[in-house]
């Protein structure tokens, strides 16, 4: 069976598997934060949070990178060398001696992670475009959101029988994994005439392409609060579920609720959205992310919210994510198929980035209590909802927008 034969199946089961890679980075890591921070002498909670927060700020700084590489030597070698990096770097993590090494480990790790994210976008574009492109992403990402649900349960099965360090030897043998899989099967999607010099110039001229374009801009700046909050979440889950709640065996549990909520939300949208249209779904799941994110606030603010109202309220939260995210992607690139790598690039370091940075000082505000994280999210979903209608023009929840606008 020849590699450039690979089926519809096949390769969205091989794009889920590169995407999940990002989420089995970071969500592998919950469970073992208490350990890491013990074992590296950590003495303030909040600062183990830059084990997960440097992976996502380096996630978002590689995107900028891949993205013209892959323009000009194709994507298969760059997905292939970065690959190689993802291996040794998780490899140092696993050695790391100090925490300081280690933080240093995990940005370079997402640096080198971020091809996932930057080429399985332009992989996707390279074939298909509009509908048909959010329909295969929205497929890919409900492989991708089973990764928070088993990477957790995963960590904290190696913590029963192996260090902490045990996690990232895992994590480096996936890659590896991944990596033989691509080199075999995954053909190059783009031609060698379509290729861009890698050049001073070009690069200059795939910014303003990409940054003069107004649903380039506005999808991928809206998409940026919502991962704010994302990220924000995944920062501080496990002080939240145990300091606030007073639940740490809760841990993979809630985490698993959340991300089953989302990837089914995302299994009904590639079911939806050809019929219903980008725009009608994730501008309607918008409305709700917020609406959610306020209810979630308030029941904060008076004291009312148990473990069991904190699950509910946030997987119904985060499933409103899962048909915003996806949509929102797709939206973001439907001018840039002439530059798909370069847009995607500049597209994922400027979402990727901010939200990281965003999460990062949510995460940061915890004291204890719920409440700096939900505030985050109002304030988040509502800053998306008004790039998102000054991005449409004041004109939302468009229902059945023709192919070739979308």
């Amino acid at each position: 069976m020849g590699h450039d034969r690979i089926g519809f199946t096949e390769f969205v089961a091989l794009i889920a598997a590169l995407m999940a890679m990002t989420a089995l980075s970071i969500d592998s890591m919950l469970p073992a934060l208490p350990a890491i921070g013990e074992s590296l002498q950590v003495v303030a909670d909040n600062d183990r949070q830059w084990v997960i927060a440097s992976f996502l700020i380096g996630f978002g700084l590689g995107q900028i990178v891949h993205g013209p590489l892959s323009d000009r030597f194709g994507r298969k070698p760059v997905l292939l060398t970065s690959l190689g990096f993802t291996i040794l770097f998780n490899i140092a993590a696993a050695v790391a001696g100090s925490f300081t090494l280690l933080v240093a480990a995990r940005l370079l790790s997402g640096v080198a992670v971020a091809s996932s994210r930057v080429l399985t976008v332009s992989i996707v574009r390279d074939r298909y475009s509009g509908r048909q492109m959010a329909r295969v992403m929205s497929l890919a990402f409900i492989v991708f959101m089973a990764a928070p649900i088993l990477a957790p349960i995963f960590g904290q099965l190696v913590l029963t029988v192996a260090p902490w360090r045990a996690i990232f030897a895992a994590l480096a043998t996936a890659a590896a994994m991944l990596l033989m899989w691509a080199a075999w099967r995954l053909p190059e999607t783009l031609p060698a005439e379509n290729r861009r010099p890698l050049s001073i110039a070009a690069l200059i001229q795939g910014f303003r392409g990409t940054l003069s374009d107004r649903m380039s801009v506005g999808y991928t700046a809206a998409f940026a609060l919502l991962l704010a909050a994302l990220y924000g979440f995944i920062n501080s889950i496990q002080q939240v579920v145990t300091d606030v709640y007073g639940r740490a065996d809760l841990l993979i549990p809630v985490f698993a609720a959340v991300g089953t909520a989302m990837a089914v939300a995302s299994w009904f949208n590639a079911r939806l959205v050809l019929r219903l249209g980008t725009r009608f779904i994730s501008h309607w799941a918008l409305i709700g992310f917020i609406t959610f994110a306020a209810v979630h606030l308030l029941l904060a603010l008076t004291g009312r919210e148990t473990v069991v109202l904190f699950v509910a309220v946030q997987a119904a939260m985060m499933a409103c994510f899962g048909l915003t995210g996806s949509n929102f992607g797709a939206m973001a690139m439907e001018n840039m198929g002439r530059m798909a790598g370069m847009a995607s690039s500049v597209q994922g370091f400027i979402g990727s980035t901010a939200g990281a940075v965003m999460g990062l000082l949510i995460g940061q505000a915890f004291d204890g209590t719920a409440v700096p994280l939900y505030l985050g999210f109002l304030v988040a979903g509502l800053g998306s909802l008004l790039l998102t209608f000054i991005t449409e023009r004041g004109t939302l929840f468009r229902r059945g927008v023709p192919e070739a606008a979308e």
